[in-house]
């Protein structure tokens, strides 16, 4: 018989909560009220034991779920995913009467790792990764296992950087050839392996990947590290030691710490908040993340600046990525002043061929620095190349803001952390 938590409120009066109690498929070991007063006149009995907080009960009485039997005014929909979060956080389905929510199930690691992961899509996830990596690097032997929607069948094994050249040779015979793990061992200059995955749950889980014999390939490597980089929202379905959780400044607060973000939240070590430059309203943000991180993961602000692989100085270059066009004077800015371009273009169409092809005719330069995103082969590349045009691929470097704690110092931390841990094993 499975060991039920229940959450209670006041605004039910006692008797139905009680015979709603003992109505649940279940041995109920306890319950928390969560909030209301309107049915409470003091004294209410309601036959199993009363705990102050989810968080102390789940400890205590170590349930095999937790059975919400509350509702509007006490718990809304914006409390639900908040409370959700936090026992899912703790490894322990959430469930009402007209939902199930479980924690995401991950499979042990037998070496030391890392995890990447993000609160959506074009956060700056898979820039972090490499930044992690190029650092972390160049102390121990690093792999890097990526998963994506458009990855191998088969965990492949990229142990030479690709250069442009065989980048497009694999788009020609129909390859994605801008996967996250090409693109890491592109510009990290690392080991890696390239893994798939299909769907995403609310709560990060993936309908299918093969992540789990990525792992295995990758440990075959014999790497000090492990570092698994996630896809999008999902995160992959391994038992990291420790977990960096990467926020776009641009999300709207409410979605990047709500909703079953704010799990994602609850389980990170440290928070790296990208984008967030002067004129984007990240302030409120990065103050619900402080308030939501648990054991004192610190949250750092951070920009994204271009960094090409090769040198670009006092070449005509146009430069191809996803940035939105507010950023793009700052990234023209960055190739001039840092890097001695002559930026003739700056364009964020990377993940829209159409607008992309319609920008390439009026493009006139002698070099073009690509993010290895989206069509920056299959389009850019390939009409370069037609044009006798150089190829430069560019990864980014990941910036604190001024006054904002130590990055490498956090990541150089968590990868002695795990380092020093022991294998987890399976955990929440």
């Amino acid at each position: 018989m499975r060991r039920l938590l229940a959450l209670i409120d006041g605004e039910h009066y006692a008797p139905v909560v009680r015979d709603a109690l003992a109505a649940l498929d279940g041995d109920v070991v306890g319950a928390v009220l969560v909030g209301g007063t309107e049915k409470l006149r003091g004294g209410e009995a309601y036959g199993v034991p009363l705990r102050e907080s989810v968080e102390g009960a789940i400890e205590e009485l170590r349930p095999d779920a937790v059975v919400d039997l509350s509702d509007e005014p006490v718990l809304g929909p914006v409390e639900r995913f908040r409370l959700a979060s936090r026992v899912l956080a703790l490894g322990v389905p959430y469930e009402g009467a007209d939902f199930r929510l479980a924690p995401p199930e991950f499979a042990p690691v037998d070496v030391p790792s890392l995890a990447v992961v993000g609160t959506g899509k074009r956060v700056g996830k898979t820039a972090v990764t490499g930044y992690l990596a190029r650092r972390l690097a160049l102390r121990r032997r690093v792999v890097v296992v990526a998963m994506g929607r458009g990855g191998p069948a088969e965990p492949e094994v990229v142990t030479v950087a690709p250069t442009v050249e065989a980048l497009v040779t694999l788009s020609r015979n129909g390859r994605h050839a801008a996967s996250d793990h090409l693109e890491t061992a592109a510009l990290a200059g690392v080991e890696t392996v390239g893994c798939r995955r299909c769907g995403g749950g609310l709560a990060g889980a993936v309908a299918t990947s093969n992540v789990v014999e990525g792992a295995a390939v990758a440990t075959a490597l014999g790497p000090d590290l492990l570092i698994f980089d996630g896809s999008g929202a999902a995160l992959p379905p391994v038992a990291a030691e420790r977990r960096v959780l990467v926020v776009g400044a641009h999300q709207d607060p409410h979605v990047a710490t709500g909703y079953l973000n704010a799990y994602r939240v609850l389980m990170a070590d440290l928070v790296v908040v990208t984008m967030a430059e002067e004129d984007t309203a990240h302030a409120e943000l990065a103050t619900d993340l402080r308030a939501l991180v648990r054991r004192g993961a610190p949250v750092i602000r951070t920009v994204l600046r271009p960094h090409p692989a090769e040198p670009v100085a006092g070449e005509r270059v146009a430069y191809f990525g996803t940035a939105p066009a507010s950023h793009h004077d700052r990234i023209a800015m960055e190739l001039g002043d840092v890097h001695g371009a002559h930026v003739v273009h700056v364009s964020g169409a990377l993940a829209d061929r159409a607008r992309l092809r319609s920008e390439l005719v009026d493009v006139d330069a002698e070099t073009f620095v690509v993010e290895l995103k989206a069509a920056a082969i299959d389009v850019v590349a390939e009409e370069a190349m037609r044009r006798g045009a150089r190829v430069v691929l560019a990864a980014n470097d990941v910036v604190p803001l001024a006054g904002e704690p130590d990055l490498e110092a956090a990541l150089e931390r968590l990868a002695g952390e795990a380092l020093g841990a022991a294998p987890t094993g399976v955990t929440p």
